[in-house]
């Protein structure tokens, strides 16, 4: 018999492997998988991104600085024609946008020490101190949906869709590890039953040999059951080239470089054929395609984007209306001056709750003794708006371009299924046929054989008895395997191959 080596393979050293195995592994080591998964993580990270615009912003400023001022009157209070005053500042306040109605809110705190030369001051150093608190909220444009909220929005959808992307993903890659798997089990069958029929060729050899020696049959007939075991040969032959092939296919789905040690290792397919074809008729097959296909829900968040948009754009077309309220604490105190005596009466001329230090001056603030606010409309209109409607009818084109994406998309599936389920029938039906055309031709070859011996039949109605039963071997194997394949391929077509091999994508 032929050599069952293989090159780059031990085949002493077998890697048992089901099915479901093969397909784990090919989901842990593919690198588009990985890439798919990549994506849903940075979708992800870009939502968290998003939703930063409302983190608060903590500001902060402080300076010094030295004013001189020429000053050419007597009630300026200069000295030598000019008033010098110097200052120390400082400010800190927070300031952000509302997740909710689209407003932004502001709260600063100042504070400064404050000297100067004017002879007509009454504090000197004073302290003076505000809080100021405000809030902007729109009205009409950018109340109900702003740049930012339409962001998240955007990055929520965007997350489905790489969700989307993984699924479809994961599917094209198990249904490509099903369509490996069963063509290496068909390889290595289909191998074993050209070994089969090589043996059986050469058990005929032996037989005529006995029968030419015994004078029975003509030496011719050794020159032809020869040339039926070189036939067989041939086979076996080019079955181990389709084993090779099969398993390096597989292996390159499975394995995640050159360098791991299955490459050497002979793949042995240990999960049983199985023959559960399913029962479902055409329209239920396209509703469950139409409800599970990746590619459908991938268009649906992006139509959901393009709404989104569009709402956005169209509110960008409103005028720009603005609710504005502030309000101000102010405080003060400082140090008396001799400008602040009354020559008259001997007494200060400014109020005792004024006099004192820093932390007087935030009392007085504390107390709201010197509040003041505002409330006031602001209104923004831009003449003509041609880049918002502009953009607004752009998105509503895009919107049509989506539904006939959809409409597109939807025909190719339907078509997919029909001819997955077309195929489903026929492998089926093909299989019954190939078994009962098997089963014929062992018996057909048998009685052949029974006659040849009795001397009613010719030795050439044997060989061709035992080539068509080769054939018929062979195509019962194929139909097996192609019913394999198309369930798989039809599981596929509805977008049930994860659930089918209980597979669950994760990011």
């Amino acid at each position: 018999m032929p050599s069952g080596e293989r090159v780059g393979v031990s085949v002493d050293d077998q890697l048992p492997l089901t099915l479901d195995q093969a397909i784990e592994m090919a989901l842990k080591n593919n690198n588009n998988i990985d890439a798919s998964r990549n994506d849903a993580q940075i979708s992800d990270i870009s939502l968290d991104g998003a939703r930063g615009a409302y983190d608060p912003l903590l500001i902060s400023e402080s300076y010094y600085e030295r004013l001189t001022t020429p000053t050419a009157s007597l009630i300026g209070g200069a000295v030598n024609g000019s008033v010098t005053q110097t200052r120390w500042f400082g400010s800190g306040g927070v300031t952000g946008l509302s997740p909710y109605a689209g407003g932004n809110y502001a709260a600063v705190f100042n504070s400064s020490r404050t000297t100067t030369s004017n002879t007509n001051s009454f504090l000197n150093p004073q302290f003076p101190s505000s809080l100021v608190l405000s809030y902007t909220q729109p009205l009409w444009r950018n109340r109900r949906i702003d740049s930012t909220r339409r962001s998240i929005e955007i990055a929520k959808k965007n997350i489905n869709i790489s969700d989307s992307q993984l699924r479809l993903q994961a599917i094209g890659v198990v249904n490509s590890v099903e369509q490996a798997y069963w063509d290496l089990v068909f390889a290595l069958r289909n191998q074993q039953v050209q070994v089969e029929n090589l043996r059986q060729a050469k058990e005929q050899f032996d037989s005529n040999r006995r029968q030419v020696e015994r004078g029975v049959l003509a030496p011719i007939e050794l020159v032809a059951a020869n040339a039926q075991i070189s036939t067989f040969e041939q086979d076996v032959f080019q079955g181990q080239e389709a084993i090779t092939r099969a398993e390096n296919t597989l292996k390159t789905l499975l394995l995640p470089d050159r360098t791991a040690a299955e490459w050497s290792r002979a793949l042995m397919p240990v999960t049983p054929i199985g023959l559960n074809v399913p029962q479902i008729g055409l329209e239920i097959a396209v509703n469950e395609a139409l409800k599970n296909r990746p590619e459908i829900a991938q268009l649906q968040t992006v139509a959901e984007i393009n709404s989104i948009d569009q709402d956005f754009f169209r509110n960008q077309t409103k005028p720009q209306i603005d609710l504005v309220g502030s309000y101000t604490l102010q405080g003060l105190a400082g140090t008396e001056t001799p400008a602040a005596i009354n020559p008259a009466t001997g007494l200060s001329r400014v109020p005792p709750n004024l006099v004192g230090g820093y932390f007087s001056s935030l009392g007085n603030l504390a107390a709201v003794d010197y509040p003041s606010f505002r409330v006031g409309v602001t209104v923004s209109l831009p003449w003509g708006n041609r880049i918002a409607k502009a953009n607004l009818a752009r998105s509503q084109v895009e919107s049509n371009r989506i539904a006939n994406d959809r409409a597109q998309i939807e025909q190719i599936i339907v078509a997919e299924v029909r001819n997955a389920l077309q195929a489903l029938r026929s492998a089926e039906s093909r299989l019954a046929s190939a078994t009962d055309a098997r089963v014929a031709d062992e018996e057909l070859y048998a009685s052949e054989q029974r006659q040849f011996r009795a001397g009613t039949s010719t030795f050439y109605l044997v060989l061709q008895r035992q080539t068509d039963l080769a054939l018929s071997r062979a195509r019962e194997l194929q139909a097996r395997t192609d019913l394999n394949k198309a369930i798989s391929e039809f599981q596929r077509s509805i977008g049930n191959t994860l659930g089918a091999n209980s597979v669950t994508v994760s990011k």
